[in-house]
């Protein structure tokens, strides 16, 4: 089971929670935004993940039993402590915890969050400073960048607060808008039209690298796919 939600919070884009009834896989796509994900065992053992922008699809096992929630930052918010590049691709850094659920952070113990009150404890962390959006990057994803600012800065600057290049961000974004619009039930042509693509196989090409599925297969269903 999955669900997720809106939150009216600058720096979080969404808030998700998950369990697993029974094991399963499931294609996970490429996405842009870094994530602070929080997972528990059947035991009742709990591991704080920090997880990067992902460049290629992949097959993830959910273990039954097995529950997980998080947030996925806004483009352009990190932590400083543990840049976006050292992330991508599912190179997570993971976080000490204490006895008690204590996470560690900065030198700082931090009381663990539930899926409830995880963007309250994203607040904290931004208070603390060890939260950061940059304000540019908005601006650098839609073509515009201050006076005065080369395009190899603009560039430098967008990376060190996503972990990738903008042309890259453009990319796994123009596939996930298709994605989405296959998974709704949409027709090739349209997901053709609305994701900017050339044509059929263009379409195809993109979707096997970004969801690990051909269109047909995202229409259908087969799979649940994490978008």
């Amino acid at each position: 089971m999955f669900d997720e939600t809106a939150v009216d919070q600058p720096l979080v884009q969404r808030v998700w929670w998950s369990t697993c009834e029974a094991t399963t896989g499931f294609a996970s796509a490429v996405k842009t935004s870094s994530m602070l994900a929080f997972a528990r065992s059947p035991e009742g053992v709990t591991s704080v993940h920090l997880r990067g922008p992902e460049q290629s699809s992949a097959v993830v096992m959910c273990e039954e039993g097995w529950e997980f929630f998080g947030v996925e930052f806004r483009l352009g918010v990190y932590l400083p402590q543990f840049p976006p590049s050292a992330l991508v691709d599912r190179q997570d850094a993971l976080l000490p915890i204490l006895p008690g659920d204590r996470i560690v952070l900065d030198n700082r113990e931090w009381e663990m969050p539930t899926a409830q009150n995880v963007d309250v404890f994203v607040s904290r962390l931004a208070r603390a400073g060890l939260l950061l959006l940059d304000p540019l990057v908005d601006d650098i994803q839609h073509g515009e960048r201050p006076r005065g600012m080369s395009v190899r800065i603009a560039q430098l600057r967008f990376r060190r607060a996503v972990g990738l290049s903008h042309r890259k961000v453009s990319s796994i974004e123009q596939a996930r808008k298709a994605a989405a619009l296959l998974a709704a039930g949409g027709s090739i042509a349209d997901a053709v039209i609305g994701g900017g693509y050339y044509d059929h196989p263009h379409l195809a090409r993109a979707m096997r690298w970004a969801t690990g599925q051909t269109p047909s297969e995202l229409r259908s269903r087969i799979s649940f796919l994490a978008l």
